[in-house]
């Protein structure tokens, strides 16, 4: 979808009043780049040594930085993860497109940003039980011909499973999963097949913070926890902060689990295994913020015959990333659309990155905009409100001890500097953060002269990316809903049709960019949820009929047509 020319003006106009609030027009060159030092280097790095169809599993956490011993935190044992680590590559800057989990998921599963395709706010489809009367519920609408990357493993023959969250800001198409349940798993496949399985912990997730508060840790209860400085020192503070490290705990287990089934199934040597986190830490000042700590993540794969075991790789990734290396890594050339790049496989031929970006909107009743833009040390944001505070108070996170105690502490005028930052009535119109200096991003280096070409250099990539992806954030939302739904109604694709092609049958749909599915029934048998990926023309077997369904991103499916 095309911005109007006046929402491009605005970009301009916006740009330049940005400039004009920072101190010159300098463009500060490229960086050195660190690590590989030559091509071919870089190509022996990117491209292991792989079974022909590797399977892919994914092991996704929910709300957590990399605040585990693989990554320098020995605060609990996490002996299986450490167990990937060491068998493994580590990699220490990778950063989800947001510091929330639909929209990042978004970007994950289509490899587009999700400020480029209606999936930037959280949420679209379930809007209403957040801010009743608000806003329309809608799904995001993707440019035709864009798939869910689970798609992709299918069309090559792949057994795709998802255990369980979806939460993609859209629905999930008919033709996106063999199967995504609680029940889903790579055993379900047919003998031999080889498959892209996800399985989802939501232990981790914010809300286990206090859902969880009655129950036993699995920590000790005097444990020492690291404090964060914009966090309070306090024993309600160190309750919450022990108990999201006793899930920690509990995420270790249960990823054991699934590992100790992969090596019951005799599949360790045979699979490339992700462990990431959909965003950084559920506390407050975490989630739901452009700062690292809600946008960086842990991220490590272990390679079949340990490929780079222990090594530590610190190459920019993003999530928009992560579906051309997945695809790449099993010999699938990635789609031309995506805003990603692969970093590894057969495919991983582009530079790496530069920069990361991230964007903040509404965050479920609450409304702001904000863009990021990181290299590998500094990270330069831009507020387009700056009369807002940065802290919203959002019912959902107003259920953690940890955020009521900060309210408490605030009101009686007791946080500290640090604290009290995230409280001020007001932000800064543009900030910029020396990661290396100031992990924790305290320090706004903004007014000091010493970083002028460096504001220039991240304030241009950022008009540069905002332009090039056609950035949705600047669209009031009632808008965008109605660019994505015309008259708020979701559109429906087309029925497929089937054409005799020389007696075997050719399906197609006239909704552009849309996925068709197919089964073969006889009169005793019912419907299932799993639609074969249709690809080539059909021959229907004696005694059957063939069922058929269309389906796009964003859109209803359609009718059911069936042929004799």
């Amino acid at each position: 979808m095309n911005l109007d020319l006046s929402k491009k003006v605005s970009y301009k106009l916006l740009t330049e009043i940005f400039i004009l609030l920072t101190f010159g027009l300098a463009l500060l060159s490229c960086e050195a780049r660190n690590g590989v030092t030559n091509e071919a280097e870089q190509a022996n790095l990117s491209k292991p040594l792989l079974p022909d169809q590797p399977n892919i599993l994914w092991l996704v956490a929910e709300d957590l930085s990399p605040i585990i011993p693989p990554f320098g935190d020995n605060t609990v044992d996490t002996p299986n993860l450490s167990r990937l680590a060491r068998e493994g590559v580590r990699y220490t800057r990778v950063f989800s497109p947001s510091g929330v989990c639909a929209p990042s998921r978004a970007a994950i599963a289509t490899g587009k940003y999700q400020n480029s395709i209606g999936a930037l706010h959280m949420r679209t489809s379930s809007v209403s039980a957040f801010a009743p009367g608000t806003f329309t519920p809608y799904e995001a609408v993707p440019p035709a011909g864009v798939k869910m990357h689970s798609e992709y493993f299918r069309a090559a023959g792949y057994y795709a499973s998802n255990n369980s969250k979806e939460d993609y800001q859209f629905s999930k198409t008919v033709t996106a999963w063999d199967e995504s349940s609680i029940t889903a798993h790579w055993r379900n496949r047919a003998p031999g097949q080889p498959f892209f399985s996800i399985f989802n912990f939501s232990v981790t997730h914010e809300s286990q913070v206090w859902a969880r508060a009655g129950q036993p840790l699995l920590v000790d209860e005097s444990l020492d926890v690291p404090i964060p400085p914009y966090l309070p020192d306090t024993e309600i503070a160190k309750k919450d902060i022990r108990r999201v490290y006793s899930n920690i705990v509990a995420l270790d287990q249960q990823l054991g689990n699934i590992l100790d089934q992969l090596e019951e199934d005799g599949l360790l040597e045979n699979t490339i295994i992700f462990f990431y986190s959909d965003h950084g830490g559920p506390l407050p000042r975490q989630k739901r913020m452009l700062y690292d700590s809600g946008m960086n993540l842990p991220l490590i794969i272990r390679f079949p015959d340990k490929w780079r075991a222990g090594e530590v790789d610190d190459q920019l990734i993003s999530f928009v990333d992560f579906k051309s290396t997945a695809l790449s890594l099993v010999n699938i050339k990635p789609p031309g659309y995506v805003d990603g790049r692969a970093f590894l496989g057969v495919y991983a031929n582009s530079p790496e990155r530069r920069y990361v970006h991230g964007a903040a909107d509404r965050f479920d009743e609450l409304h702001d905009t904000i863009r990021a833009v990181r290299d590998k040390r500094f990270k330069y944001l831009r507020n387009y409100f700056p009369e807002r505070g940065y802290y919203m108070p959002l019912k959902y996170r107003e259920q953690m001890p940890i955020m009521q105690e900060m309210l408490s502490l605030r009101d009686n005028n007791q946080l500290t500097e640090n604290q009290a930052l995230w409280f001020r009535d007001e932000k800064d119109p543009i900030e910029l953060f020396d990661t290396e200096n100031d992990p924790h991003e305290l320090n706004n280096l903004a007014g000091n002269s010493e970083y002028v070409d460096k504001i220039t250099e991240l304030s241009d990539e950022m008009d540069r990316w905002m332009v090039e992806i056609e950035d949705q954030g600047l669209i009031p939302e009632q808008e965008l809903v109605l660019s994505l739904w015309p008259g708020r109604i979701q559109p429906v694709t087309e029925a497929p049709v089937a054409i005799n092609q020389s007696g075997a049958l050719v399906l197609r749909s006239n909704t552009e960019g849309a996925s068709i599915g197919y089964q073969f029934v006889d009169d005793s048998t019912s419907l299932s949820e799993q639609w074969q990926l249709y690809s080539s023309a059909l021959t229907i077997p004696a005694g059957k009929l063939l069922v058929t369904i269309a389906d796009r991103i964003g859109y209803k499916p359609s009718e059911i047509l069936v042929v004799e």
